[in-house]
This record gives structure tokens, C-alpha cells and sequence, in this order.
């Protein structure tokens, strides 16, 4: 290896924008079967899946349909 290296005439990464960023997320255990299940029939990784499936509904700009039960208050 060079001691020094001379990055003068370097470029950005044009596609370091679409890079993958790492995150924790929590999901319920059979969230993750379902995925892990397709994942085998597909062979493909069952994170990559994950991440197409949430690509996709972010581009369709589709929102969850969240019905919450009215609780009477005594």
C-alpha cells in the first residue's frame, strides 16, 4: 500500500443516494415468518422483501387502514 494516496481528481458516488440505510426496526414474530416463508419460495432474503413490499407502498403512497374500537368511558 502507498503511504499517501492522491484523491485530488475524485468523484462523488452518484448512487450514494440510493444506498440502503441500516435501521432497527421492531416487527412481530409473524411478520417475520410470513416473510421468512416467502423468502424460501422466492430464495431471495427474506430483509430484501421486507424492504421491496415497504418500497412499493411508499411509492403507491399507500397508508395503512388503522380502525380503532370506540371505548366507552364509564
Amino acid at each position: 500500500m502507498r503511504k499517501e494516496y492522491d484523491f485530488s481528481k475524485a468523484k462523488k458516488n452518484p448512487y450514494a443516494k440510493r444506498l440502503k440505510q441500516q435501521v432497527t426496526i421492531r416487527l412481530d414474530k409473524g411478520t417475520i415468518e410470513y416473510f421468512k416463508e416467502i423468502a424460501q419460495d422466492t430464495g431471495m432474503p427474506y430483509q430484501t422483501l421486507i424492504n421491496l413490499y415497504l418500497s412499493d407502498c411508499a411509492k403507491a403512497k399507500r397508508k395503512p387502514s388503522i380502525l380503532w374500537k370506540s371505548v366507552a368511558l364509564n
